[in-house]
């Protein structure tokens, strides 16, 4: 294993293992070493943890070559952003309030992933508690996007997006809130899937919104987020809004092609959203591959996106303010300027405008799943257009846009961000692939189906190879 090369996928690091081809060890020194050599770079890691990586990834090996392999996921380097608790490591939430915060235990993704052999290579940069940033007045910088380190990662799984897109890890854990798994799958190249809410477990995740949170995963391609969701999803009776759902092999489901399916295309959604001609076009020629690929594409008109920005802008902001509100009050000059006017805006909603802002939010839902009566998968736009710079980021306490992914917040519904072009500046493109709740097999299949045909996965990033 070259570590000058970017890792291989989960799925083919996964295969090669089971073929004695590659080292689990051979694997997590090269994962190290480009952790090392680029984080000064793209700020992707808080921290590193080295000597627990190597320790695991021995374990690991002779576990396997003992006969004793865990599954498809044994031996392979993974990231956890920095809301994860994983027993005797700080869990930071990027901020200087949780700086001495050492997690006690897993959280409960933490020990899945454990329980399947995985290596954790370390904790992942994020935005302050998930939602203020980038930000430069906090313990840790912001991190930086590794198709252009002057652009925008998107957040909040910030370091998540760029240790995955920069060949680093083949996967990183991520959370989403209002976006903050798809925006850095978007704006970094990759795939990021926020499963349904309740399908993966929220237990020892440093939490922003109840009623919103959804934890998942970042990787190279769709089939490794399969891979990923297999071991990540299931019931946790400790996380009260946890579901007791079968969970179905999302792998096989791949296999399947899109022929035959119906794909909702939510075309005038992106004029709604202001989505640039650019992002535009790249969405019109993914639904012509997919129509190619012999699906039967269909317009389709989301409610008006207004009435979802309404929702997010008076749920996400009472429901953040009601976790922080002792820490604003006691220290508010601890979090950062961004983090703390964001969070101090849950303040002034009234408990009248909560309670309306869910009526609307369980009227919105409804309309979206009325959608489903007539077609499989929803295709939207996930962003309005290639990363910005980091510098030109709106960082004020009303959002300028809402980000265009919270419309899958409000509904819960399960949502895929993957790449589907690049604009001129060659910075990133991304399609949005919606499911019915609980199907992420579905949507995984759609996506897995329109990556293979486009081949878009298998660009990376310059600084994915390192010099000599």
């Amino acid at each position: 294993m070259n570590p000058r090369d970017p890792l291989p996928t989960l799925a083919e690091a996964s295969r090669r293992i089971a073929a004695g081809e590659l080292s689990p060890v051979a694997l997590t020194e090269a994962a190290l070493a480009r952790a090392a050599a680029l984080n000064d770079t793209l700020c992707a890691f808080i921290e590193i943890t080295a000597e627990r990586a190597r320790a695991a990834a021995r374990r690991a090996e002779r576990e396997i070559a003992g006969g004793r392999r865990r599954g498809p996921l044994h031996g392979i380097p993974y990231g956890l952003k920095d809301i994860y608790d994983a027993a005797g490591l700080r869990t930071t939430a990027h901020s200087r309030l949780l700086l001495d915060n050492v997690a006690a235990a897993d959280a409960a993704t933490t020990a899945r992933l454990e329980a399947a052999g995985m290596v954790l290579i370390g904790k992942l940069a994020t935005h302050e508690f998930a939602t203020g940033g980038p930000a430069w007045d906090l313990p840790f910088p912001p991190a930086r996007n590794p198709w252009n380190p002057a652009h925008f990662t998107g957040g909040s799984s910030s370091g998540s997006g760029a240790a995955v897109a920069a060949g680093i890890l083949p996967l990183a854990m991520g959370s989403d809130t209002g976006g903050s798994i798809r925006l850095p799958a978007a704006y970094c190249g990759i795939a990021g899937l926020k499963p349904t809410y309740g399908r993966v477990s929220r237990r020892g995740v440093a939490p922003l919104a109840y009623s919103l949170d959804t934890c998942g995963p970042l990787a190279a391609t769709v089939e490794d987020c399969a891979l990923a969701l297999q071991v990540l999803a299931g019931h946790d009776p400790r996380d009260p809004g946890s579901a007791d759902l079968p969970v179905p092999d999302y792998r096989a489901a791949l296999r399947q092609g899109v022929a035959g399916l119906r794909i909702g295309y939510a075309r005038r959604f992106n004029e709604e959203a202001e989505v640039e001609a650019e992002q535009a076009r790249a969405l019109d020629a993914t639904a012509q591959t997919l129509a190619k690929l012999g699906a039967e594409i269909v317009e389709v008109a989301l409610p008006p996106l207004a009435q979802f920005n309404a929702v997010m802008r008076t749920i996400s902001p009472s429901e953040a303010f009601a976790i922080h509100q002792r820490d604003l009050r006691e220290r508010p000059e601890m979090y950062a300027r961004v983090t703390r006017e964001r969070l101090m805006l849950g303040a002034f909603v009234t408990g009248a405008q909560y309670v309306q802002a869910q009526r609307l939010r369980r009227i919105l839902t409804a309309k979206v799943e009325t959608l489903f009566e007539s077609c499989d998968v929803l295709l939207t736009a996930a962003i309005p257009g290639p990363p910005p710079l980091l510098e030109e980021t709106d960082t004020t306490p009303f959002r300028r846009q809402q980000p265009i992914t919270g419309v899958f917040n409000a509904t819960g519904q399960p949502a895929l961000a993957q790449p589907c072009g690049f604009a001129a500046n060659g910075l990133p493109l991304s399609a949005q692939f919606v499911g019915r709740a609980f199907d992420e097999a579905t949507v995984l299949r759609v996506g897995h189906a329109y990556e293979q045909a486009a081949g878009w996965a298998a660009k990376r990033p310059a600084v994915a190879t390192l010099p000599e």
